[in-house]
């Protein structure tokens, strides 16, 4: 079975470099928008591949400065704004829309792994050619399919080149040849995603974590945040942003950068050892835009605990609830195991003991106490909502097919009547 992944490396490009590297990248966006643009100008009946294609080359004829980008490059952002739209028409994604200067991230493909030129220089650093940029270093962290490592079945297809606030990555797309796995003969878990409790698991742990910044980082941000809106007032409407502005721009932006990353590794971990324990993991399926919606209302109706309410989106925001079920998800599909997502009503309401269902079983955030006075119940309130996700997981069709613990009946056929 094949399989596609991506594996990222810093990279570390002179000052000409850089500035080759930023202009591809608002070439490449600028080229978006002129593809977006000249998209929903269009009938529906002139929309095409072909003719898009043909648009993007004469645009590069009488814009100079789209000559910046490769052709291949040009030729895969045409690619992926077709593929947006194709995930907007399957519903998996929203329509494709403009993208800004400030909140877009640049990004140059590199369609062709033969165009790359990958060599290790040693055993700390690589070396690759990025088209109209040149020969360019990287940190190499894990060993790629080149020179005599390469073949058919375990190659690079291609990369991309993307700019985040601590510099230029290079992201690879590898092939590799995966056996199938066994299926997973663990036992099974049931997960709770929380705030004061992260992760809590049917089997009665936790997985935690302390804050993403260290006091010093977080008292940093926090004097970068005042200086920020303070600068910000001394800007006049329609003027470019100060140099020191700017400047206080990229230092926030790292910091929440750093957050960030090791908020990825703890996830990466944590993930990695469930779904290698676990066979079954069940989870809330849970409308997270939906949670994280403003508590503000309307003029006529103005909501009430506004402020408490975007604390609360900050914290749900902070933990990436779905990037946590996404991870879980292909490890556990690696590992031969599956996810299974349950409605999440009742979960932290209902007695996992008994099944008893009322508000008051959740005396506090921490504290469940069953009241059917023929149980009695009681345990942390997040474990109590972990068991329940368990059993109705348990419950629920899996992804191999399974109904619960056994396996599930073949349907037969109806049964014809006889002709009379």
């Amino acid at each position: 079975m094949q399989q596609q992944r991506g594996y990222k490396a810093r990279l570390y490009l002179t000052p000409a470099q850089t500035l080759a590297a930023e202009a591809q990248g608002h070439a490449a966006r600028t080229m978006w928008n002129l593809v977006h643009d000249w998209w929903t100008m269009l009938p529906k009946g002139r929309r095409n591949l072909a003719a898009a294609d043909a648009a993007i080359r004469q645009g590069r004829k009488d814009l100079p400065w789209l000559g910046v980008l490769p052709a291949q490059a040009a030729q895969a952002v045409l690619k992926t704004y077709f593929q947006a739209w194709r995930n907007c028409w399957d519903g998996r994604a929203a329509a494709p829309n403009f993208k800004a200067r400030f909140r877009s991230r640049m990004a140059i493909d590199i369609p062709q792994g033969r165009d790359l030129q990958i060599v290790r220089l040693n055993r700390r650093w690589g070396r690759m050619w990025a088209p109209k940029i040149g020969h360019v270093l990287f940190r190499w962290t894990r060993d790629l399919p080149v020179g005599k490592r390469a073949d058919k079945d375990s190659r690079i297809t291609g990369a991309r080149l993307v700019k985040e606030a601590d510099g230029w990555h290079v992201v690879f797309r590898v092939q590799t040849e995966v056996p199938q796995p066994a299926e997973h003969t663990g036992p099974t878990v049931g997960i709770d995603r929380g705030i004061t409790k992260p992760l809590a698991l049917s089997d009665g742990t936790f997985r935690e974590h302390g804050p993403w910044l260290s006091k010093g980082e977080a008292e940093r941000l926090r004097r970068l945040e005042k200086a920020k809106e303070r600068k910000r007032q001394n800007r006049k409407p329609g003027k470019k942003n100060s140099r020191r502005l700017t400047r206080t721009y990229d230092q926030i932006a790292q910091l929440r950068a750093t957050a960030k990353r090791r908020a990825i590794d703890w996830q990466h971990k944590t993930t990695t050892g469930i779904a290698a324990t676990f066979s079954r993991i069940g989870v809330e399926d849970l409308a997270i835009l939906n949670m994280v919606k403003s508590a503000k209302g309307t003029v006529e109706a103005p909501g009430t605990g506004v402020r408490q309410k975007a604390g609360l989106n900050r914290a749900i925001a902070g933990e990436a609830w779905g990037r946590t079920v996404t991870m879980l998800e292909y490890k556990t599909a690696q590992r031969g195991g599956t996810v299974v997502k349950v409605p999440a009503p009742n979960t932290s309401r209902r007695c996992s003991a008994c099944g008893f269902i009322t508000p008051g079983n959740r005396e506090s955030q921490a504290v469940f106490v069953c009241k059917n006075s023929d149980c009695g119940f009681t345990c942390n309130a997040d474990t109590n909502a972990s068991r329940n996700i368990d059993h109705a997981a348990g419950s629920a069709v899996s992804g191999r097919g399974d109904l619960g613990d056994t396996r599930s009946v073949k349907r037969q056929p109806p049964t014809q009547p006889h002709a009379a």
